[in-house]
């Protein structure tokens, strides 16, 4: 028996079979093989073409059915996850209105502002535990303002999974852990948050009902599984968005345990058991995917848009084809500190943790006499690690306490250098598993659809593979870094036109 895991991300889709009774990937697939496009008609925009995404799953299942050559009766439940934040609007016949405005996207900033004022910041976040920011509540108030032509034709608003999900069951639902990230959720009235629906006078019937994340959210429709590949009937029974499946995948669940992603985007993911949230609302709290009426579980999400990206940035315009592990290697011959070279990776729209400024990417203190590439290499990644620590800090000042960081060994959490600069700055030990977002939605299909019992069995077979200390010895020099890094930053924002 198998569980099918897909993983929407924004610049691809990743599925993963594993075998119910051992946890063992059985076969993996990605696609596309570059990454999707985005669509940025202005400064701060991005859009996606949702049906982009679906075809992209579609030829993931196909590479992933070739693999593992199995006879697909035998896959008993489908979990998703997804990009979150995401809008997606579709009118009464379930065709798309207009391009997904992603998480990314900076245009509804002054839509969550104005929200803000109009319900009081106070009252904000006694009731959603965060200001409605540039999340999809005020992505949808821009369009209907701006697009009054597609807003009156909208029936259901969608996150991006509730879209993938609804081409797989033909039924509009979505969570109450989706509700949450799009700040419509009424945490004290665990409801539909009214305050939202009344700050922008939304009709309560573009939100489509909400379910339990681990629940049977419908079946493979015959159309469905033909495009698939797969057997007419097999069960959708999990959806998460990308950070809180991300804390699933590594089994943070309870309160203390804390979960780190860097790719596109960098994240940091901590569990508390009472609603806690920062007044400034750079960091935002979620309903987490264990939550239930009788043990409650938030997630406080730390998220920086600008980090792997930054690498990736790097890599393709400041080298010459050389790979990640060669820009590792680069980045290792330079002193920790760059030789007093600092860059803040905030180039890629607003960012929370600055309280939604656009603020932009920048290079400090370069000095042509000494600089070269090595020390561009590592400060990039000094940079990326003292951004998550900078928001870390924001966490700890809510109350929330790391000690231990769980990663899944990935992205940026393959360097060395990144990997020991944060432990190091940030005071955590980091440990790092076998496991990614496709792996953790397929387990959570299996417990929506009864195959596992609860967590502790679906992750029976995840393997903790690594673990990086704190260097104790050079620890100074690490905050010295990061001192220089602070000071930076407290310029550049002093200086930002926000």
């Amino acid at each position: 028996m198998y569980l099918l895991g897909y993983d929407s991300g924004t610049s691809s889709i990743k599925a993963t079979l594993l075998e119910v009774d051992t946890g063992r990937v059985v076969a993996s697939s990605t696609y596309p093989p570059k990454e999707m496009p985005i669509i940025s008609n202005q400064p701060g925009w991005a859009e996606q073409n949702p049906q982009d995404w679906w075809s992209a799953l579609k030829n993931a299942t196909k590479i992933l059915l070739d693999e593992a050559r199995i006879d697909t009766a035998d896959i008993k439940a489908i979990g998703i996850t997804y990009q979150m934040h995401g809008l997606v609007c579709v009118d009464k016949n379930k065709n798309i209105l207009r391009p997904s405005i992603i998480w990314c996207d900076s245009r509804a900033v002054p839509y969550g502002e104005k929200a803000k004022k109009t319900i009081g910041a106070k009252k904000c976040m006694e009731v959603m535990l965060n200001h409605p920011g540039n999340f999809t509540a005020a992505k949808l108030a821009w369009v209907k303002e701006n697009e009054p032509h597609i807003y009156d034709k909208i029936d259901k608003v969608m996150l991006p999974g509730d879209y993938l999900a609804m081409k797989m069951t033909d039924t509009i639902i979505t969570t109450k852990s989706g509700l949450s990230e799009g700040i419509f959720w009424d945490f004290p009235n665990q409801q539909l948050a009214q305050e939202v629906m009344d700050a922008f006078d939304f009709d309560s019937g573009l939100i489509p009902k909400a379910a339990d994340t681990f629940e049977i959210h419908g079946e493979l429709t015959t159309t469905a599984a033909e495009e698939l590949g797969l057997k007419t009937g097999t069960a959708v029974s999990y959806r998460a968005g990308d950070q809180p499946n991300n804390a699933f995948s590594l089994g943070v669940l309870d309160p203390g345990q804390v979960a780190a992603t860097a790719g596109t985007s960098g994240v940091v993911y901590g569990i508390s058991d009472k609603p806690c949230y920062d007044e400034k609302s750079r960091v935002n709290t979620f309903v987490h995917v264990n939550n239930t009426a009788n043990q409650h579980r938030y997630g406080s999400l730390l998220c920086i848009n600008g980090t792997g990206i930054l690498n990736s940035w790097l890599k393709h315009n400041t080298t010459a084809g050389i790979d990640y592990p060669a820009m590792n290697e680069l980045a290792s011959r330079a002193p920790i500190g760059s030789d007093g070279l600092s860059i803040l990776p905030y180039g890629n729209g607003a960012e929370r943790t600055l309280e939604n400024k656009v603020l932009g990417a920048s290079v400090h203190g370069l000095n042509f006499n000494i600089h070269s590439q090595t020390h561009l290499m590592r400060a990039g990644q000094e940079g990326i690690a003292s951004a998550f620590n900078y928001g870390l800090d924001i966490m700890k000042a809510m109350g929330l306490k790391v000690k231990n960081i769980r990663a899944g060994k990935a992205n940026m959490f393959l360097s060395p250098i990144f990997a020991k600069t944060l432990a190091t700055i940030a005071g955590a030990r980091i440990e790092l598993y076998n496991t990614d977002g496709s792996q953790g939605a397929a387990r959570g299909a299996g417990i929506g659809v009864g195959a596992y019992k609860d967590p502790s069995e679906a992750f029976a077979g995840l393997q903790k593979v690594d673990e990086v200390e704190p260097n104790t010895k050079e620890r100074q020099r690490y905050r010295d870094m990061y001192d220089n890094w602070l000071t930076n930053l407290r310029r550049a924002d002093g200086m930002a036109d926000c």
